[in-house]
Formats: structure tokens, sequence, C-alpha cells
């Protein structure tokens, strides 16, 4: 079966304040989204959130982070398994409000290029 590496990005400007309960409530939404996709056997890779980073550009230039738009901000990354495209992007919408909103990118992960 494919597997779809999840990117989240941006969502960072978006995100309300939030009391430590709410918090809490988040963390344990995220929780229970990796339990169910651990015993269902799609979710492969929780991942996790992402620290700072660079980006090295064909001409081997390196720009370090932090970049100037929210947008362009990985925060994190899942890996799941599904049969296609349009299963794997269903999966990611039920993350979208776990991830405080921003953009979840679906990529294949194709073996040997």
């Amino acid at each position: 079966m494919p597997r779809f590496l999840f990117l989240q990005r941006g969502g960072c400007d978006e995100r309300p304040e939030m009391t430590p309960e709410q918090m809490q409530q988040g963390m344990q939404a995220w929780m229970d989204w990796m339990k169910q996709g651990t015993e269902a056997g799609w979710l492969i890779d929780p991942g996790s959130p992402l620290g700072e980073g660079a980006v090295l550009q064909s001409d081997a230039t390196v720009i370090d982070g932090p970049f100037t738009e929210a947008k362009e901000l990985v925060g994190g990354y899942s890996i799941v398994e599904a049969p296609d495209l349009a299963a794997a992007c269903e999966l990611a919408r039920q993350t979208q409000p776990l991830a405080g909103g921003g953009i979840i990118e679906v990529r294949e992960c194709r073996a040997g290029g």
C-alpha cells in the first residue's frame, strides 16, 4: 500500500491564545488520533514537530531560517499508509483541526525515485 507524507505548513500565526486546559485537550486529541491510526494500521510514523532549519539551494547556497513568511514554515510531519491520494487527503483532513489550521501538504513517498 502506498505511503504518504503529511507536511504541516503555516498556521502558526492563526492559533488563538489557549489556556493550559485547552492545550491539554489539544494534546489529548493528538494522542487519540495517533492511537487510532496505530491501532488501525494506517499511521506508519506519527512524526514530530520540527525545529529550526535551513534551505540548500541548487547552487549550494545555504539559507538559514527563520523564514520570513509563516506559510513557509514546516511545523511537523507524519507518514501514513492509504490506498490512494484521495484516501490520504481524507486522513490529512482529520488532522487539520489538530494542527491549528494552516496547510497540510500530502505527498506520496515513492521508493527508488
